[in-house]
């Protein structure tokens, strides 16, 4: 079961690039989408022509803004929107599906701003998803996937120095905020197979030539209960993928 995250900046914006061949290549069991900045009837219209998927969305109140979305060849057992929490819920940034195995959590984290004035309330956010997360895991394991927003390690961005506690994405707060799930039973799954690859970013800024210099972030993820681990038989950064400022990322299910 090959399970696959994107953050696609616009999904009618990347539907009008390769996204459909990439689709195609990719060969996902299921893609999480972020940031769709659509509302549920423009996703499903998009992605019409995956007639032989499951669609599911979750937009935003406030239309073209955030926004997350799932492709499936799986039907989910249940699907459910938010944290239930109305102080985060209002952005569709959270969309779960649960399987037989797991629940997978497609997950778009706001970002702190440039100005740093979302700071706290990231915060707030974080501790809020995390309390969400180990809530779903009392009933079986959790895969959490998608855009954190945060690059956790030095290792996971291409100039951390200039960047800490000065730019949004490598804040010791929001740091702080993924040492929270990974020292409580989440694993991130990247990392556990590739602890020290170093030059391996999920996003970059389309200023400056970024990309094709690769000064990139690794801020997409997948985090998995420990107890799943030996499910997971590989993670992986396809950033060869372009359409977006994001890549895709992934990791492959086994004996579920």
């Amino acid at each position: 079961m090959k399970l696959i995250s994107w953050n696609v900046n616009g999904i009618r914006a990347v539907a009008k690039k390769e996204f459909f061949k990439d689709f195609k290549r990719m060969d996902a069991d299921v893609l999480c989408l972020q940031e769709t900045k659509a509302q549920d009837e423009q996703v499903q219209e998009t992605l019409k022509s995956l007639s032989s998927y499951f669609i599911y969305a979750h937009s935003a109140v406030k239309p073209g803004y955030s926004g997350t979305a799932i492709i499936s060849k799986i039907k989910a057992l249940k699907e459910s929107h938010g944290m239930g929490m109305e102080e985060f819920d209002q952005e569709g940034r959270v969309l779960c599906l649960e399987f037989e195995a797991f629940f997978l959590v497609n997950v778009y984290v706001r970002n702190s701003g440039n100005d740093l004035k979302r700071l706290g309330y990231r915060q707030k956010w974080d501790k809020a998803f995390h309390g969400y997360l180990k809530k779903l895991e009392k009933t079986k394991p959790v895969v959490a996937c998608g855009d954190f927003n945060v690059a956790h390690k030095a290792i996971d961005l291409a100039r951390p120095k200039p960047n800490y506690n000065k730019s949004a994405g490598y804040m010791q707060e929001e740091i702080d905020g993924m040492d929270r799930y990974t020292r409580n039973g989440l694993v991130d799954a990247f990392r556990h197979f590739y602890p020290d690859q170093s030059d391996r970013y999920s996003w970059w800024s389309y200023r400056a030539g970024a990309r094709a210099k690769n000064v990139g972030w690794r801020i997409d993820y997948f985090l998995v209960s420990k107890s799943l681990l030996p499910s997971i038989q590989d993670s992986f950064i396809l950033n060869e993928v372009m359409g977006s400022d994001h890549c895709p990322v992934g990791i492959e299910v086994i004996n579920t």
